[in-house]
């Protein structure tokens, strides 16, 4: 496979000159968004809107500049994500919703509107085979996502607790897939019932195909049936009280590999377009409802047709920079424990893993970790 073409451009802005956003149109103009035939057809932008007390997510300037830019080739933008397995602001449509325009995020912010993608309660999904899937054979996506004819990812680059880091790869993977899929890449044992949260409703219930849950009239709980349960999922979506989690959680290497094979979902077969953001590189993700100071001072704007191509760029440019002193990178590096785990992010999550997914990703031909990169002129 020939070497990815990857476009750059930093963060410097000319006094009384254009702004970020515009620079950003400049640089996926030169990567070739407009060599994707939009006229007519449904673009999904793949966005995070940022958990509640987040302020590393991306600004809603950047969602509109893509947007604009979309509309302009004669697309129908909407900005989307799917919502959230764990307890949080984004575990359903109408909090998520109510998250997104609390971080500035609406029609009016970023000139498109946002549909979540796999519905109300996370349970708008589609089967989607995966070619080549070793762990993954039909991923769950969230029906938003696949219903639209091109698919565009915005990221914004920084660290991981679980895959290392956060990037293309992940906000396609991890981000597009249902309540259920979610559970499916990080999880494959059984439902368990945290009674202190039920509060009987049975709704759960009706979502169990397999006999799995069964009512206790004494307590007025739900119960799993460890013999019957086989670890769907699909209790997750019905439950609106957070009751509901699952035992045996996968390694970091299987998460990593099965964020590949969802990504692999996605992208297969329609016209894609990828942009990262180099910038507030915060420890962790912005699915946390708190960010810690940058770890590393902010770097720029890439895009690429090639997910994975993007990615690698990311982490290398990445490498090159210093970390930012008082930041955790800086003083997991300082702590008289530490060990070199060869590179930033195993540095700051020793237990995590991020090659896997790089790995999975190239032999799935998502992508290549080849590539060349191109500087735009940043005097624009």
């Amino acid at each position: 496979m020939e070497k990815a073409k990857v476009y750059f451009t930093d963060l410097r802005t000319k006094e009384y000159g254009d702004g970020l956003p515009k620079k950003l149109q400049t640089l996926i103009r030169a990567a070739g968004i407009g060599n994707i035939d939009m006229d007519g057809k449904f673009v999904a932008i793949k966005t995070h809107f940022g958990e509640l007390g987040n302020v590393a997510f991306l600004r809603p300037n950047f969602s509109k500049a893509v947007a604009d830019v979309v509309k302009e080739l004669g697309g129908k933008p909407f900005l989307t994500d799917c919502n959230t397995m764990y307890p949080g602001f984004r575990k359903n449509a109408i909090e998520h919703l109510f998250c997104a325009w609390e971080n500035g995020f609406s029609p009016l912010s970023t000139g498109c509107p946002i549909l979540i993608a796999d519905g109300l309660k996370g349970t708008d999904e589609v089967a989607v085979p995966v070619a080549g899937g070793e762990y993954v054979k039909e991923a769950k996506i969230g029906r938003a996502v696949m219903d639209a004819d091109v698919f565009i990812s915005l990221n914004h680059f920084k660290g991981h607790n679980f895959a290392s880091l956060g990037g293309a790869l992940k906000n396609i993977g991890m981000g597009c897939g249902s309540r259920v899929g979610k559970k499916e890449m990080h999880s494959s044992g059984q439902a368990e019932i945290n009674p202190d949260l039920c509060r009987g409703c049975r709704q759960c219930l009706k979502q169990c195909a397999n006999g799995g849950l069964h009512f206790d009239e004494k307590t007025k709980k739900m119960q799993v049936d460890l013999a019957h349960c086989v670890g769907c999922g699909q209790c997750l979506g019905a439950c609106n009280f957070d009751a509901i989690g699952f035992t045996n959680d996968e390694a970091n290497e299987l998460l990593s590999r099965k964020i590949a094979e969802y990504a692999k979902a996605v992208v297969d077969g329609r016209p894609c377009f990828h942009i990262t953001l180099v910038m507030d590189i915060s420890p962790s993700c912005d699915c946390h409802c708190e960010n810690d100071t940058p770890m590393l001072p902010d770097i720029g704007m890439f895009a690429s047709t090639d997910p994975l191509a993007l990615d690698q760029a990311c982490v290398d440019a990445c490498a090159k920079a210093e970390p930012l002193p008082g930041s955790q990178l800086w003083e997991a590096l300082h702590d008289e424990h530490f060990h070199e785990h060869g590179n930033l992010f195993n540095n700051l999550h020793p237990e995590s893993d991020w090659k896997s997914c790089f790995e999975q990703a190239e032999k799935l031909g998502i992508g290549t970790r080849e590539y060349e990169l191109i500087t735009i002129n940043t005097k624009k």
